[in-house]
């Protein structure tokens, strides 16, 4: 599994309660632009469109001559019972859809998605001071020993 890109600010903006892999349906200019690591997936989402997933906003660079839509809305794949599944919880618990990773697996470009819920100002300060406390006393433990 060889990671292409990651979404970092997801994981400050946001708490990841679960997370699923996912297919793209992809053009071969779209595939080419991905493989030279010219992709982009922040603020991009996934949002349902009759029980289909499809991926926003994301920003694939066009291709060398290629003419194209850079940030077209590509469908992801993904099993229907994963689908319904993904889908009741989203609606029922007012969640988001968002991509973590884009990763190569076995050959094929494959999507992480996380079902995840928005933080607060407050939650990201107290993310903030838990891991400065972290960092603090981990000096702290090398220094000592």
């Amino acid at each position: 599994m060889k990671i292409i890109a990651k979404n970092k600010i997801a994981y400050y903006d946001y708490e990841i309660l679960e997370t699923f892999e996912a297919g793209i349906s992809l053009m071969g200019w779209e595939v080419k632009s991905i493989r030279a690591n010219r992709v982009n997936l922040k603020n991009s989402f996934a949002y349902f469109k009759d029980l289909e997933l499809y991926w926003s906003n994301a920003h694939i660079s066009l291709y060398m001559t290629v003419k194209g839509d850079e940030q077209r809305t590509r469908k992801l794949l993904m099993h229907k019972r994963e689908l319904r599944k993904i889908h009741f919880k989203k609606t029922t618990s007012k969640l988001t859809l968002i991509p973590l990773t884009l990763y190569w697996k076995h050959g094929k470009i494959k999507l992480e998605l996380a079902l995840a819920k928005g933080k607060t100002k407050y939650d990201k300060r107290q993310t903030e001071k838990a891991k400065e406390e972290k960092r603090k006393i981990e000096k702290i433990l090398k220094n000592y020993s």
